[in-house]
């Protein structure tokens, strides 16, 4: 074997690698019983531990709004603190830590609330805050773009309300709604 061929098998063993790689990644983001991890948000209980557990570095759960159920209120307590200073966009009025979360006036005396997914860290702290004083439009599901698909999932593991499992891939999703019980 002369150098030339040498590096010519060098090189197709690494594609080979790399190749098997990308597989095996592959077959890992969709497990061959066809599930992914998801949140009950009706058995969630915004303990925040959705932020600090995940094994990726900004955590794959996000939080969404079902905007079917918002009330668009002017205090909304998913956005404000719960004694605000004063009812704006003063990032001392607003309860999420990263201002994920944005207040667009519709029509008096309605906002729309909306989040930036690439702020969230899914602390859930206006989850909470929804759901305490509010009507729960607010609440925290795992994003797949993001998600690992870990076989065993760090953020299930350490969950006190045991709200994650694994649900069919082809519905991923378990967003509140007005019609939804469970």
């Amino acid at each position: 074997m002369n150098r030339r061929d040498f590096f010519r098998n060098m090189i197709r063993g690494a594609t080979v690698l790399g190749l098997g790689g990308v597989f095996v990644d592959l077959v890992r983001k969709v497990k061959a019983d066809g599930t992914v991890w998801q949140i009950d948000p009706w058995k969630c209980i915004q303990c925040g531990r959705c932020a600090t557990e995940c094994v990726l570095e900004q955590s794959a759960v996000k939080c969404v709004h079902s905007f079917n159920m918002c009330g668009y209120c002017r205090l909304c307590t998913g956005y404000f603190e719960p004694q605000p200073n004063k009812l704006n966009t003063a990032a001392e009025n607003q309860l999420c830590p990263t201002g994920a979360i944005f207040r667009t006036f519709v029509e008096d005396p309605y906002y729309e609330y909306t989040i930036n997914e690439s702020l969230c860290v899914g602390c859930a702290k206006c989850v909470k805050g929804c759901t305490m004083f509010g009507n729960g439009s607010l609440h925290l599901q795992i994003r797949h773009d993001r998600c690992l698909n870990c076989n065993e999932c760090s953020i299930a593991r350490a969950c006190p309300s045991d709200a994650i499992h694994r649900v069919p891939v082809a519905q991923p999703y378990k967003f509140k709604s007005r019609e939804s019980t469970s």
